[in-house]
């Protein structure tokens, strides 16, 4: 049986794995086993009367659990969650964003790689029906692409990183996931109200990103719009219920060695971009 433990309880993802792996058994041999975080009544909720433990910091799952996932909404602290865990030999998944900055997501990467550890990270939107769909038709033909959606340049979790992580991954599924060097993103930024425009250029595809901030009881949809010298394709880009059981069904095989972990440039790609917009919001 492989146990894992988990990081970042605040997040109702958790629940989600949770749910995933004790409750409804989707994953045989897999279970959730632990929380970091130490006692409190969110932990002693989820513990479901004690079918899970808790343990005080994230450290203290090495040796305890053989797997862990993070879900702290804040990724500014993903890298002191996840270093010593990897480095360990830990499997880890971290939830969106793996980092808030190219340095701490090189780090994390590193640290990976060192031991040999199964690192995942990624958006949910990657795996959504819509995003295929919007991407048949390959990229020779893919002039401009359009990522619409919710996020908060001044939300407490890192700002854009926070949601806007979101429209980048599934921009970068959409143009084929393109290795994008650290320093080689321009953008062109606006800002009006509650709205943020930033136009952008990756492998070769103009890409433009709208971020605009959630409203009380109000929220603008995930949309993406991709335009061809033949076709224009949109779609609204839907979260199920079970938006998070691609990324645990991707983790739980790549610990079982059914599939091969993400690729350096795929985790640290969508960290590149985000942080030139988001470097180009701060010098504004």
């Amino acid at each position: 049986m492989t146990s894992i433990g988990f990081i970042g309880t605040e997040n109702s993802h958790t629940d989600h794995f949770i749910r995933f792996l004790n409750a409804e058994a989707r994953h045989p041999g897999f279970r959730a086993a632990a929380l970091a975080g130490g006692a409190s009544e969110r932990n002693d909720k989820l513990s479901a009367g004690g079918e899970l433990d808790i343990v005080d910091a994230p450290e203290d799952l090495i040796g305890k659990v053989d797997a862990a996932i993070i879900s702290t909404r804040d990724g500014a602290l993903h890298r002191e969650q996840a270093e010593p865990l990897l480095r360990a030999g830990m499997p880890v998944l971290v939830d969106k964003p793996l980092a808030t900055s190219v340095e701490d997501a090189q780090a994390i990467i590193a640290a990976g790689q060192e031991s040999g550890s199964v690192l995942l990270s990624s958006s949910a939107l990657r795996f959504l029906p819509q995003i295929a769909e919007v991407s048949e038709g390959g990229t020779e033909s893919l002039r401009q692409l359009s990522l619409i959606g919710p996020a908060d340049p001044d939300s407490p979790y890192s700002g854009l990183f926070f949601y806007g992580i979101h429209h980048v991954e599934a921009a970068l599924e959409i143009v084929g996931n393109p290795t994008v060097e650290p320093g080689s993103v321009q953008v062109h930024l606006s800002r009006h109200g509650d709205t943020t425009v930033a136009l952008t250029r990756i492998a070769g595809v103009e890409v433009s990103f709208t971020f605009v901030v959630p409203g009380d009881g109000v929220r603008v949809p995930f949309y993406a719009v991709a335009t061809r010298t033949d076709s224009v394709t949109a779609r609204e880009l839907v979260l199920g219920p079970d938006y998070n059981a691609p990324s645990v069904a991707r983790f739980v095989d790549a610990i079982s060695g059914g599939s091969s972990p993400m690729s350096a440039a795929e985790l640290l790609s969508p960290i590149v971009v985000l942080s030139a917009i988001a470097d180009a919001l701060a010098n504004e």
